[in-house]
């Protein structure tokens, strides 16, 4: 990382996102829904751009010197993603195409080779479904028991039972910030449970990466996931980090082109890690695309961008509270230090479909549904919520002109 920082300022970071200049209608764009898919600032794109134009071609295999060159982009990528999140080295980054999938590897390959029937897997139920549905599918096939941390009543982790949740359990598999409530978890304190407990500890940082300093090695996690497109990077690219002993023992999720190191009609040989995980062409451009996104976010420091949303969290509770009062339900805590800048809302009996149509007609662009969370939706009580969700582009202005649409829907409802 550098070791010095673009200062941070909100009003010009807009100006490196093209898109946050697109009007419709005559009316600026207001975009929150940052905890479904980020913006890709001018970095990004022309990076992507100059490396289609310029350097593409098949990585690895190739002698020439422009499949050399493009090799080099895409394994600096590797590098610099291995740096953002203090892995040991970049044999342990992985590339999939999404963190959906890199949890599924998780559960094929770890999974299936080290649960058997009666085997207990601990989730939450702030859960996102990718992080549901593998287990389940497992579940199925192995006959493996699921447990559930569930919740209090401030929208945390009730952890007074973690301890005897954790007996037996081979593996807590959690979130460290939830898509839906905005919680911030204790990461570092679950997988050191999970550990005492002799289970190791999968970490869903899809929501933590792009938004606070992530260390690997001080969370004592074995393995952490997260995604691209939620981090100013293009989609199509998963990061699946795990620590190299565990990687090392895993067979392969995918067969075919660049996992192997020899083919034999009487078997195969995997190649070492991090190939052994990625078979067939990956998703060059898109990789490229994501270094390009994580030095965009270190010019900043990922410090800076966390205490830019721990301001743009208190200011939209603050805001609601005084405008709306009891006329809006936020779920999720009220400390902004304890949250990221992800507000589910019910607002004044609105379904939150029909808010989001309206707020779109203020070209206020927020999300509405399940937020792939169904049985935490259920435990809230909800059968859908709206969802505000800020990044480091966002300012305070976004969070007035939310609030005006707001009284606006309820004008037409």
């Amino acid at each position: 990382m550098t070791s010095a920082h673009r200062d941070f300022d909100s009003v010009a970071i807009r100006r490196d996102f093209p898109i946050l200049e697109t009007q419709i209608n005559g009316k600026p764009l207001v975009y929150l829904d940052s905890a479904n898919t980020s913006q890709k600032p001018n970095i990004v794109i022309d990076t992507m751009s100059e490396f289609m134009r310029e350097t593409y071609a098949p990585i690895n295999r190739s002698a020439y010197t422009l499949a050399a060159n493009a090799t080099e982009l895409y394994e600096g990528a590797r590098n610099a993603v291995a740096k953002f999140i203090n892995a040991n080295s970049s044999q342990e980054i992985v590339f999939t195409k999404n963190a959906t999938e890199a949890l599924n590897l998780l559960v094929n390959s770890w999974g299936r080779t080290n649960l058997k029937t009666g085997d207990v897997v601990l989730l939450t139920h702030m859960e996102h479904h990718a992080n549901i549905v593998p287990w389940q599918m497992l579940q199925q096939e192995r006959g493996i028991e699921l447990r559930w941390v569930p919740l209090t009543s401030d929208y945390q982790l009730d952890l007074t039972s973690l301890e005897t949740l954790l007996k037996g359990v081979k593996v807590f598999s959690f979130t460290s910030m939830s898509n839906v409530l905005g919680t911030i978890n204790p990461v570092e304190k679950l997988c050191a449970a999970a550990h005492a407990a002799g289970a190791i500890a999968i970490v869903d940082a899809c929501q933590s990466v792009p938004h606070a300093p992530t260390d690997v090695r001080a969370l004592g996690a074995d393995f952490v996931t997260f995604s691209s497109h939620k981090m100013c990077g293009p989609s199509g690219v998963g990061v699946l980090w795990g620590r190299k002993e565990l990687l090392e023992a895993m067979p392969p999720f995918l067969g075919g082109g660049n996992m192997i190191s020899e083919v034999r009609l009487d078997g195969f040989t995997c190649a070492e890690l991090p190939a052994k995980f990625e078979a067939g062409t990956p998703a060059i451009a898109e990789v490229v695309g994501l270094g390009a996104a994580v030095n965009y976010l270190n010019d900043f420091g990922m410090t800076s961008i966390r205490q830019h949303e721990i301001a743009i969290s208190g200011y939209v509770i603050e805001k609601f509270a005084d405008r709306f009062g009891d006329d809006i339900t936020i779920h999720g805590p009220r400390n902004p230090e304890l949250r990221g800048a992800t507000f589910s809302f019910a607002f004044r009996g609105i379904h939150p479909h029909d808010l989001s149509q309206v707020l779109d007609q203020s070209n206020v662009c927020v999300r509405a549904g399940h937020h792939c969370a169904k049985p935490l939706m259920k435990i809230i009580g909800a059968n859908a919520t709206a969802r505000a969700s800020f990044y480091l582009y966002n300012t305070t202005a976004d969070v007035d002109a939310l609030a005006d649409a707001l009284d606006s829907a309820s004008d037409i409802f």
